[in-house]
C-alpha cells in the first residue's frame, strides 16, 4: 500500500484521526486521548475533512469519498451494507445478517461490524440490537447513542 498520511480533526465526540492517500481514505478513528489537529490538510485528505465537519454540523447526511479501507472479503461485503442503512435509520444485526443471506452469520456480521475502520463514514452506529437496545460499539456507547441522536435531531429540525 502506498504511504498514508494522516491528519486530526477536532469533532464534537473527539479527536478524529484520518488515514488516506491518493487512493483514498483508509480509515477514520475517534481517539480517546487529546492531540494536536493538524494544521495542513493534503489535497486528497480535504474532502473528508470538510464533509465530516459538515455532518457533524447537520448539513451533511450522505457521504461522498473515495474509500480504501483494507479487509477481508467478507468484511468488505458487510461493510458495503452498513453503508446502505439510510440516514437516520437502524437495522439490527439480525436484519442484516439476512440481508446478506445468512442469518446465522450474524456473529461473523457482528465481528466485521466491530472492524469496521472508517467510522461514520461506513455508519456501524446506526446497527442495534434485536431488542432496540444499543450493544457494543467500538468508540463507546455514548458515542454510538449520540451518533443516533444527532442523525434523529437533524432529520427533523425543520416543521415549518
Amino acid at each position: 500500500m502506498k504511504n498514508q498520511n494522516q491528519i486530526f480533526l477536532k469533532t464534537p465526540l473527539g479527536i478524529a484521526k484520518i488515514n488516506g492517500n491518493e487512493n483514498g481514505v483508509s480509515s477514520i478513528q475517534i481517539l480517546d486521548e487529546e492531540v494536536p489537529t493538524s494544521k495542513e490538510i493534503p489535497d486528497f485528505l480535504q474532502s473528508a475533512a470538510q464533509q465530516l465537519d459538515a455532518y457533524f454540523k447537520g448539513n451533511l447526511q450522505v457521504f461522498d469519498l473515495t474509500l480504501n479501507p483494507e479487509g477481508t472479503a467478507f468484511q468488505q461485503k458487510v461493510w458495503k451494507a452498513l453503508s446502505e442503512i439510510p440516514y437516520g435509520k437502524t437495522c439490527s444485526y439480525l436484519e442484516l445478517s439476512r440481508k446478506l443471506g445468512d442469518e446465522k452469520a450474524i456473529r461473523a456480521v457482528a465481528s466485521a461490524n466491530g472492524k469496521n475502520p472508517l467510522w461514520v463514514v461506513i455508519p456501524c452506529h446506526r446497527v442495534i440490537g434485536s431488542d432496540g437496545s444499543l450493544t457494543g460499539y467500538a468508540g463507546g456507547l455514548q458515542r454510538k447513542q449520540w451518533l443516533l441522536n444527532h442523525e434523529n435531531n437533524t432529520s427533523q429540525l425543520s416543521m415549518f
